[in-house]
């Protein structure tokens, strides 16, 4: 399953990757997170490994994550191992006329098992991931603009 949504956050891409790196936040503004747990002493950057607790509905599970590419203040990526695996990645990029905004794109390829149902389970999780994710960057959009009216 691939999966993409994207928002505009009325800050400049720093603002946002002040938010975005920090990987122990994520459990604020992602719905899905419950729990993070870092595997590495790093917290930050290629090589971390962490362990998140997920809840989709009554799924529960816990994804091992590692952060594969790291370029301030562009791009993020993540690889899940767990009930459902695959590879993740937040880009931003400048936005508005005098690059006061961001657009952030979060893009997922995530492969499903056959207990849950593989690719027609995945077929069918699509529109519940995809409205779970565009919260998610919702909230996180209204987490850095607060942040910014300080």
């Amino acid at each position: 399953m691939r999966l993409h949504v994207e928002t505009t956050i009325s800050s400049p891409p720093p603002a946002v990757w002040a938010h975005l790196e920090d990987i122990a936040s994520h459990v604020e503004w992602m719905a899905d997170a419950v729990d993070i747990d870092f595997l590495t002493t790093e917290r930050q950057g290629a090589g971390t490994r962490f362990a998140c607790r997920t809840r989709v509905g009554p799924l529960r599970t816990t994804d091992i994550m590692e952060i594969t590419e790291w370029s301030p203040p562009r791009v993020m990526g993540v690889r899940h191992r767990g009930a459902v695996s695959g590879e993740g990645r937040f880009e931003l990029a400048t936005a508005g006329q005098a690059g006061e905004s961001t657009t952030m794109v979060w893009a997922e390829s995530l492969r499903f098992p056959w207990w849950l149902g593989g690719p027609l389970g995945a077929r069918l999780a699509r529109p519940v991931f995809r409205r779970i994710w565009r919260g998610n960057l919702a909230r996180l959009k209204n987490r850095v603009e607060s942040a910014a009216d300080r």
